[in-house]
């Protein structure tokens, strides 16, 4: 099932705004995407388990040391992810997304964590389970990773987001490597989105639930909608949070918000869940421009 006219209208909306305000403040645009990214680092690994908090992967960026012994392959984990998003930022305008890129980045991922499986597909006998789904045997790997990438450039009639939902789908029903599948996937949705002159987008580790289900539903019985509601929410965020900080608005709490105008904290939050109010979360802290206030 698509993604609704109204979403749709919403979507070209925001992004209408964000492109008018954009023009001569690539400098804050920067700023916001590097103050953000021990977020994405420290969401995407927590998706897979890491045991990193958030303060620890911002320490491990900043070449810090942290307060606790943490594992050497969870340092490089935020190490080489941080640089991979750095890396596919500056390249997403100017290259097409190949299977060059994508073993290029898995490179990238797993160099110096797992040299062995580090940038090649599954090959011989290596057989990969997700949870109780049996990934395509090694050798239909690359002839259906060419298939996906394919059908996303081919297909020009689909709106982009059931595009990017559905390949996340297939490149994780695939699962081409021994290691590193989801974050690869992860920075595989956001090197689209930038493509397509769209802002990065975090699928945090608290819509976990939800982002995992996507994966079952689509495997049991190959429907989208709900990783096109994960991906749909998270870019409705990303939208929100760069237009108010383009407009130069002041930015509070939503606690604040909900204090001041003495309103119902669960139905304001679950309008920021919703994305009903242009809310946003900053290191797990949901805010909004003061001057909606007034609206």
């Amino acid at each position: 099932m698509s993604i609704t006219s109204s979403v749709k209208d919403r979507i070209h909306i925001l992004k209408k705004e964000y492109d008018t305000l954009r023009p001569g403040k690539d400098a804050l645009l920067t700023i916001i995407d590097e103050s953000e990214l021990p977020e994405n680092v420290y969401n995407s690994n927590a998706i897979e388990s890491s045991t990193l908090t958030l303060k620890e992967t911002e320490r491990i960026l900043m070449e810090m040391e942290v307060s606790r012994n943490v594992s050497v392959r969870e340092v490089y984990e935020a190490k080489n992810l941080a640089r991979v998003i750095n890396y596919k930022k500056y390249k997403g305008k100017e290259q097409e997304l190949t299977l060059e890129l994508i073993l290029l980045l898995h490179q990238m991922l797993l160099g110096d964590i797992n040299d062995k499986v580090a940038g090649r597909l599954r090959s011989d006998n290596e057989f990969v389970r997700i949870g109780t789904f049996i990934a395509v045997p090694p050798k239909q790997i690359e002839r259906n990773l060419k298939e996906i990438l394919i059908e996303y450039s081919s297909d020009l009639n689909s709106y982009f987001l059931d595009k990017i939902a559905k390949f996340h789908l297939d490149f994780e029903t695939i699962h081409p490597f021994n290691d590193g599948n989801g974050r690869i996937g992860r920075v595989l949705i956001n090197y689209q989105l930038l493509r397509l002159n769209f802002p990065r987008i975090i699928i945090r580790e608290k819509d976990k639930k939800n982002y995992y289900k996507a994966f079952t539903v689509y495997q049991d019985n190959h429907k989208t909608k709900l990783m096109e509601s994960v991906l749909t929410l998270a870019l409705l965020e990303a939208l929100h949070k760069r237009i108010t900080y383009l407009k130069g608005e002041t930015i509070i709490s939503l606690a604040d918000y909900v204090k001041k105008h003495h309103v119902g904290a669960p139905a304001i939050f679950n309008a920021a869940k919703r994305q009903s109010i242009p809310a946003f979360r900053e290191k797990g802290v949901w805010k909004i421009s003061r001057e909606y206030l007034s609206k």
